[in-house]
């Protein structure tokens, strides 16, 4: 897991040639004026999902993880906590979705502060618990999908 602000970008660059991709698109975007849904920037290889989400309490929040593509998570507007903990010292709580690429699981985690212009990226073996905060409170975020 790699937690940072926008401005600092360029430091993860060398991470992979979809990476880069991924967080230039990220930097160089205006989200304000794009509607919730799904854009394409290299095919299913990168795309990235904007939303309008209403945080949650922790209670109603499950850790996840992915298999076919890393999760640049990046906040527009707002704030919101993130539960993160390594894949391997979990519980299971639904099988892995192939068609969805998800996994729940259940366990110990610590929790970080995403803040407006801060981006979190997480790798296969990272579960994340994305959206949590008092209930009703609402943030603009993009989710960049990048295909292992």
């Amino acid at each position: 897991m790699i937690v940072d602000c926008i401005e600092n970008y360029e430091r993860y660059l060398s991470l992979s040639p979809r990476m880069a991709q991924g967080l230039r698109y990220l930097q160089m975007t205006d989200f304000s004026q794009f509607e919730p849904g799904e854009y394409s920037i290299v095919g299913r290889d990168i795309f990235a999902i904007v939303s309008d989400n209403t945080l949650q309490p922790l209670s109603e929040r499950r850790l996840e993880g992915h298999r076919k593509y890393i999760d640049i998570q990046f906040l527009v507007s707002g704030a919101e906590s993130i539960g993160y903990a390594p894949r391997d010292r979990q519980s299971i709580i639904t099988q892995y979705d192939e068609s969805g690429d998800f996994i729940f699981c259940a366990g110990n985690f610590s929790s970080i502060l995403l803040d407006q212009g801060m981006f979190a990226i997480f790798f296969p073996e990272d579960l994340h618990m994305p959206g949590i905060g008092e209930a009703g409170t609402r943030v603009r975020k993009v989710v960049v999908k990048v295909k292992i």
